[in-house]
């Protein structure tokens, strides 16, 4: 290869670099001070953060625990809001909602606070679009800590207008969502679907056949 020739190569690798560097894909980690918006949502330097993996309660969303409705969505926000307590938060960029958010994994430190709010009850596991943080969930579960010391409609419901005391268009008064992943046997599984009736709320039999989760052992 000639001298120019080998010059106009380096210069065409040095220019794909550039490009890769400029990507919008290399440039979706964001540092700096958090502000935060709601138990999942976080603006960094002005770009709203959509936490990946996790459903928290909304602002207004209340639950109960021990007889009492608390305001468990604005408790879960400050609860994050504490947790960072004004310090440098770190989010690694996954992809883009459709309402242009960036769904990220943030960090304080060496501390997933996508992990951290479902460890302590703040927020749920996502199942619809990740499993990613499903064992901290059932150890928040077992430990009835943060919105598991009661009932609480799942957030993804709330939104479409269920209510705890058989408000709204649900009526629900369970916990949260279950899906076949949650069950060890099939049998176990079938017991959970024939108690949470009428219909497949859980939407565990997915032929209709009224067996539930015929995948399990």
């Amino acid at each position: 290869m000639s001298v120019r020739r080998r010059a106009q190569a380096i210069a065409a690798v040095g220019t794909v670099v550039a490009v890769a560097i400029a990507s919008p894909a290399a440039a979706q980690s964001v540092t700096g001070r958090a502000s935060v918006t709601d138990g999942d949502t976080l603006e960094i330097r002005d770009v709203d953060i959509r936490l990946h993996g996790i459903d928290a309660p909304e602002g207004a969303q209340t639950c109960i625990a021990g007889g009492q409705r608390w305001p468990c969505g604005r408790r879960s926000a400050n609860a994050l809001d504490a947790k960072i307590d004004r310090r440098t938060v770190r989010c690694e960029g996954r992809d883009r909602d459709r309402y242009g958010r960036l769904i990220a994994v943030c960090y304080l430190g060496s501390t997933d606070l996508n992990a951290w709010l479902v460890r302590n009850g703040w927020a749920l596991a996502y199942r619809r679009y990740s499993r990613d943080y499903v064992p901290e969930e059932r150890r928040a579960e077992a430990d009835e800590v943060g919105i598991w010391r009661g009932q609480f409609v799942p957030p993804w419901d709330w939104r479409q207008g269920e209510r705890l005391g058989g408000q709204g268009s649900g009526g629900s008064s369970s916990s949260r969502d279950r899906d076949c992943g949650d069950f060890a046997t099939q049998a176990e599984a079938q017991a959970f679907y024939e108690e949470a009736g009428p219909g497949d709320p859980h939407r565990l039999d997915g032929d209709g056949d009224g067996r539930a989760c015929e995948s399990l052992p």
